[in-house]
């Protein structure tokens, strides 16, 4: 059994060697077919997919976005099914598929873990799931879930620094940013020494290199300055404070939703797991789970279908 995510931006595979994450950007026609293809053993190999990347720009709606998911998958893999957000498994495309992967791992972890929030922090978004509320779960939109706090859109690579920064301190002047695409999250953790140059998996704003150079060059834009201007301390006071911004938004949402849901622990996956976990005092999922946390929906459906219960 094979556990595929299918993102807008990350295709992501657990199999029985382990986790494989590929940057595949929808919007620019990414080969899902060819690189799912590299992890075919048999005509007959079963996958349990999920996927978000119907929301890709390039597709007129979610519809079209799905049916395109599936198809590629199904090149693949022939005997693919596709968890929805009804709870069940699928074998064509319908509407259901549509951002399911966060509900995959809440049914994957939710009978170890019934007293607990989920995050799963990844490379844009972070998705707050109370595990205490499962039923309650089912069926809901990204739309649902934006208004019901459970869903954010910051994560720790991809993502314009100036949503959430409007204004920073500069050596204690104030100073309003721009709103060009100049730097990204990456950016500001791989300055802090958050991520390797290794893990900054998305492309750069401005296509170059991805070092530390490089990105207090890109963060310094976002005051429409250069290092050499503001100095490279005021790069880095950027980043520090974006930082400040994204995990103050985060921390405060996960206990609220911890708060509202009488959830007793904070459980966390994701690639941003390590930092998160510490900054809220929960638990690391990449301990309970090892690789596999980095690519936590695919790992879930598969271990769901796994249980043969709806499969």
């Amino acid at each position: 059994m094979i556990g595929i995510d299918v993102g807008g931006a990350n295709l992501k595979v657990v199999d029985h060697q382990g986790v494989h994450i590929h940057y595949c950007p929808l919007w620019e026609g990414a080969p899902v077919t060819s690189l799912l293809n590299h992890y075919v053993t048999s005509p007959d190999e079963p996958a349990a997919v999920v996927m978000s990347g119907e929301l890709a720009d390039c597709f007129e709606n979610r519809m079209e976005g799905i049916s395109f998911i599936v198809d590629e998958v199904k090149k693949a893999f022939p005997h693919a099914r596709f968890y929805g957000v009804d709870g069940l498994f699928h074998d064509i495309a319908v509407p259901q598929l549509a951002a399911a992967n966060w509900l995959a791992s809440a049914d994957f972890l939710r009978n170890e873990y019934p007293d607990a929030v989920l995050l799963d922090i990844g490379s844009t978004t972070a998705d707050i799931i109370p595990l205490t509320r499962f039923e309650s779960l089912l069926g809901l939109s990204d739309l649902r879930r934006l208004q019901k706090g459970y869903l954010i859109y910051t994560g720790l690579l991809r993502g314009n620094v100036a949503t959430l920064l409007r204004s920073v301190k500069l050596d204690g002047v104030n100073t309003p940013v721009s709103s060009e695409y100049f730097a990204t999250s990456a950016d500001a953790h791989l300055v802090l020494g958050h991520i390797a140059p290794s893990q900054y998996t998305c492309d750069t704003p401005d296509k170059k290199e991805k070092t530390r150079a490089a990105s207090l060059r890109r963060l310094a834009r976002v005051v429409c300055a250069d290092p050499e201007e503001i100095g490279y301390n005021g790069a880095h006071q950027i980043a520090e404070q974006f930082w400040e911004k994204q995990r103050t938004l985060i921390s405060n949402q996960v206990k609220c939703i911890a708060a509202e849901s009488a959830a007793r622990r904070v459980i966390v996956g994701g690639i941003g797991a390590a930092l998160l976990s510490h900054e809220l005092g929960g638990i690391d999922l990449t301990g309970e789970l090892g690789a596999v946390a980095d690519a936590l929906p695919a790992c879930s459906v598969r271990e769901v279908a796994g249980r043969g219960e709806y499969f």
